[in-house]
């Protein structure tokens, strides 16, 4: 793309969650910011959404079976009313959600989906990618860089409750709770459906809720009011391991929390409750939830903060933002490009080098939980930053730690890395030395977050990559 001129991109963000499916088309304008004489730098200008779908309760087969055909008609619907053909989405995300991702089909229908919708960036959001897409589409990570205060995002949907902690635009670490609207749901006055975990609780604090038994409000409310309180313990790192609302693993940042917010569709209630009429409650707990959170006086101690989106937090998280070209100095092995939608670990190497490089194996562990966490050999780039400059002995050292961690991967893959400071070619010439049967990628001068995508493109004439960046996020 020369100097100067532009090329516009559609992208479309469907999020397929527990009670709900949404979908984003938004359009991307491209533009060479490079002078005539540099090295090109694409980059993207201009974001607008073009169209915004209902919210549609998503479609199920049976309980835990997802309606692959009637997704499909319901994406395609809305390109026609936003008059958009498929082959115009040229990148976006589906997304599943919440209860939603354990169903039995959720990988084939995303496959589905990429076959027939468009092309995609394509994420089974497990808990953990979940928390950190709605904290950027709720902005609570863009409101994190503009202040010091460690901020918590926590997004309620249908079956559970996200949890994102940022500082500075960095993320300290999440969790996530087995809460959210649709853990007790009611037909006809009568409870139907209860989750296994909320049956646990119910007999722990003597609450007799049994199913086909009428809807008993005060005895709900024990539930939800506990729900809350569960909330607040967690969000100060004061949850048991064998809490049964715990899903996975303990909250993973250290830092005391200032500012929370709430998104997702429990949110909803909480800042508009004039959209959540009392007649919803006869549905499932989602309003009750929300009357809990507001009158908690353990939630009452942070201040909070109202999200830029409530319901629509991980649609809007869903989607993409900035193409860059990664610099002079690379290593690349031909057979391992192009690759697409490579996701990112980031590894800071602030502090002690060597203290860093001893935790290498379990921040690799940590990556793998996040990207591949039914060991499917989903592989992840690692983003190392804060590097310090180093001589010879310390990038042998480095280069070691690195091919150490990769040995916990289920498969042998290709080891992408991605580096802030010019050390790219050295790394991995370094890497070769030491395993030649390693293939490895290591491209610098790009700077990208815990969080974003990679598509990184075949090397050109120049000895340059092309590299999209995919961030999860439309803000």
């Amino acid at each position: 793309m020369s100097h100067g001129k532009t090329e516009e991109i559609m992208s479309a963000g469907i999020d397929i969650g527990t009670s709900t499916t949404k979908l984003v088309i938004s359009r991307f304008t491209l533009r060479n910011t490079a002078g005539s004489t540099h090295m090109p730098r694409i980059e993207i200008t201009d974001t607008e959404v073009i169209h915004q779908s209902p919210i549609f309760r998503t479609p199920l087969k049976s309980g835990n079976e997802i309606d692959m055909d009637a997704v499909e008609r319901l994406v395609l619907d809305q390109y026609r009313e936003a008059n958009v053909q498929v082959d115009d989405i040229q990148t976006g995300a589906v997304i599943i959600t919440g209860e939603t991702a354990t169903k039995t089909n959720a990988e084939e229908m995303i496959n589905h989906l990429s076959d027939h919708a468009g092309e995609f960036l394509v994420a089974t959001a497990g808990p953990d990618l979940e928390s950190i897409i709605a904290s950027r589409g709720s902005g609570a990570h863009a409101r994190s860089k503009r202040t010091n205060k460690v901020i918590a995002n926590i997004d309620i949907g249908g079956g559970t409750a996200n949890v994102a902690v940022h500082k500075y635009g960095k993320l300290l670490g999440t969790c996530t709770l087995h809460i959210g609207g649709k853990l007790i749901e009611f037909k006809d006055g009568k409870i139907s459906y209860m989750a296994p975990a909320v049956k646990k609780i119910a007999d722990r604090q003597g609450v007799d809720l049994e199913l086909e038994a009428p809807m008993n409000e005060a005895a709900l409310k024990v539930i939800t009011d506990y729900m809350a309180k569960t909330i607040a313990n967690m969000l100060k790192r004061d949850i048991a391991p064998y809490e049964p609302l715990l899903l996975g693993h303990q909250p993973g940042w250290e830092e005391d929390i200032d500012i929370i917010m709430f998104s997702g569709g429990v949110s909803e209630c909480i800042y508009h409750p004039e959209n959540c009429d009392k007649t919803d409650m006869y549905d499932d707990i989602g309003v009750l939830l929300a009357e809990s959170l507001k009158e908690s006086k353990d939630l009452a101690s942070w201040e909070w903060a109202e999200p830029d989106e409530t319901v629509r937090a991980t649609v809007l998280g869903a989607g993409t933002q900035s193409t860059e070209i990664s610099g002079a100095t690379i290593q690349v092995d031909d057979q391992t490009l192009p690759i697409k939608n490579l996701p990112v670990y980031r590894v800071s190497f602030e502090g002690d080098l060597h203290a860093i490089l001893e935790t290498l194996s379990q921040q690799v562990a940590d990556g793998i939980d996040i990207y591949d966490p039914k060991h499917e050999g989903q592989n992840f780039a690692l983003y190392l930053t804060e590097l310090p400059l180093l001589g010879f002995k310390d990038m042998q050292k480095l280069a070691q730690a690195l091919l150490e961690a990769v040995q916990q991967k289920p498969k042998q893959q290709p080891l992408f890395v991605v580096l802030e400071r010019d050390l790219a070619k050295s790394l991995g010439q370094t890497l070769r030395t030491i395993n030649p049967d390693q293939q490895a990628v290591c491209i610098d001068q790009i700077n990208i977050e815990h969080g974003d995508y990679l598509d990184i493109g075949n090397i050109l004439q120049s000895g340059v990559v092309p590299v999209v960046i995919k961030t999860l996020t439309f803000h």
